[in-house]
């Protein structure tokens, strides 16, 4: 062969490899450039809830993970809603986050009669972040000490009794109602602006009882002023290893989680999906959110975005039932 005709040849070969580079997918070429700027990781909720305790320390950890600024910034409003909202119409590029409790994703669209998007076809699962069982606790005064003689107390009251929950919607309202269901059970629900006011009425005796989560309601059971019943779990809390699950005390079932997962926008390129997922999974096996998982009584829950995906797609069937089984409605 000439050498006319080998650079002809080489000429040809590296046309085909171009030609080749650009069919290949756009996502594995815009991931080698992520994250080309710093990160906003939103939290749909006020500062300082529990959201917070997922959100801030996988932030702390994506940055260290990531080599960017992680920013999050909490953007409260109608249930949750806003916040997502704010995340569907950013870009889908992987450069904001969403961290959030499963309301806005598996119960508000249930809830709402208008939502200004669908969480099933506008987000992408990233990781379930963490999940903390709920917890059953009376006021001491209510002078039952399990499950079965508060049951007993509640069918023993002509006009019925009443549970306080965080409001409309909530895991702890809906949990609430998945109990009743279970035990054939009529309870009145007393709806709060959040777990605090709940809990607040509850220490002072106003309400006799409510589910809330274990990182919510733990320094009130350690102080004695409340008494745990039974957890929501498949299994008992390392915190409280003398309270036994539902299912222990007596009602199969009963078994709810507030979890917390991390999403991004639908069309955000797939290679950076697993990019983020395995940042994620890095941060959650450190030992800093080993810690978190422990104070606050969770599960490590870090998983691949499609089996999230599968779990959330579960979450969703259960809580719709129970939404209507309630028959709450948000306008």
């Amino acid at each position: 062969m000439s050498k006319q005709q080998s650079g002809a040849t080489q000429r040809r070969q590296l046309l085909a490899l171009g030609a080749a580079m650009a069919l290949l997918p756009a996502a594995s070429v815009r991931a080698q450039g992520w994250p080309a700027k710093p990160l906003t990781m939103v939290v749909p909720w006020p500062p300082g809830g529990p959201s917070d305790i997922a959100a801030r320390p996988l932030a702390k950890g994506l940055q260290e993970v990531l080599g960017q600024t992680v920013i999050v910034e909490n953007k409260a409003g109608a249930g949750g809603n806003l916040g997502t909202a704010g995340v569907v119409q950013a870009a889908a590029d992987g450069h904001t986050l969403l961290v959030t409790s499963s309301a806005p994703i598996v119960i508000n669209p249930s809830l709402y009669k208008k939502m200004a998007f669908d969480p099933a076809k506008d987000l992408i699962p990233v990781t379930n972040v963490l999940r903390m069982p709920l917890v059953l606790v009376t006021h001491p005064g209510l002078g039952v000490n399990d499950v079965a003689a508060l049951m007993a107390q509640i069918r023993s009251k002509p006009d019925g009794m009443v549970i306080a929950n965080s409001g409309n919607g909530t895991p702890q309202h809906l949990t609430a109602e998945l109990f009743m269901d279970a035990a054939k059970l009529k309870l009145s629900h007393v709806p709060y602006k959040g777990s605090a006011p709940a809990i607040a009425d509850l220490l002072a005796g106003h309400v006799p009882m409510m589910f809330d989560s274990l990182a919510a309601i733990m320094p009130h059971i350690k102080s004695g002023r409340v008494k745990p019943l039974a957890v929501t779990a498949s299994k008992r809390s390392p915190l409280m290893p003398n309270v036994p699950t539902m299912a222990e005390a007596g009602v199969q079932g009963v078994e709810s989680y507030a979890w917390y997962g991390c999403f991004v926008k639908a069309g955000t390129p797939p290679a950076v999906v697993e990019q983020l997922n395995a940042a994620a999974i890095k941060v959650m096996k450190a030992p800093e959110f080993q810690k978190v998982l422990a104070d606050t009584g969770s599960d490590y829950v870090g998983d691949t975005p499609a089996n999230f995906a599968q779990f959330v797609k579960a979450e969703a069937v259960k809580w719709d039932r129970l939404v209507k089984l309630s028959g709450a409605t948000i306008e």
